[in-house]
């Protein structure tokens, strides 16, 4: 979940690699998880990359392909960890690889703001969307999904999707 730039002076003089989920160039940018599954999007890949001046847009090192549909965010993370610690970094430690280009259009993400965690911003809306919604959130650190009715909030987790039927954790309270 980093979201700070790495200073200039800094990957000038040390190479540096970040993980970012995305298929680069395209996914670009802040929150690519959620704006993966917000457009249904359910694999992609976990790029590695060296840090340069423009974000998220330096030479691939590494791609792993990675599936997620049906897990919540933070089940997730865990999985792009053990793959970024267990695969990925061994083979760039022990492998001379020559990070490659990016190639094609730069699709840039926009990092998502707790208010976006509101149900109602959803546009045609169905189970599945509301399913994927709710575990696109459902991860340490990040609000989780919400209805909010007058001064009662309404929030979701722990989304289980069964016979057109969503299961959750629900949590209520007075704003």
């Amino acid at each position: 979940h980093w979201s700070f730039f790495i200073p200039k002076n800094i990957y000038n003089n040390y190479e540096c690699i970040v993980f970012h989920l995305g298929n680069l160039p395209f996914g670009r940018g802040g929150s690519p998880l959620q704006n993966l599954i917000i457009r249904g999007i359910y694999e992609s890949k976990i790029c590695a990359l060296r840090v340069n001046e423009i974000l998220d847009g330096g030479d691939i090192y590494l791609r792993y392909k990675v599936k997620f549909s049906k897990l919540k965010a933070q089940t997730i993370y865990e999985k792009i960890s053990k793959i970024i610690y267990t695969k990925m970094i061994p083979i760039i430690l022990t492998s001379n690889i020559c990070p490659k280009k990016q190639k094609g259009k730069a699709v840039i993400f926009k990092r998502r703001t707790p208010q976006e965690s509101d149900i109602n911003t959803l546009k045609n809306i169905d189970i599945t969307k509301i399913y994927d919604f709710i575990r696109m959130l459902d991860a340490k650190d990040y609000p989780k999904a919400f209805l909010q009715i007058q001064n009662i909030k309404i929030e979701f987790s722990n989304a289980k999707l069964k016979n057109n039927t969503i299961q959750a954790k629900v949590e209520i309270y007075e704003k």
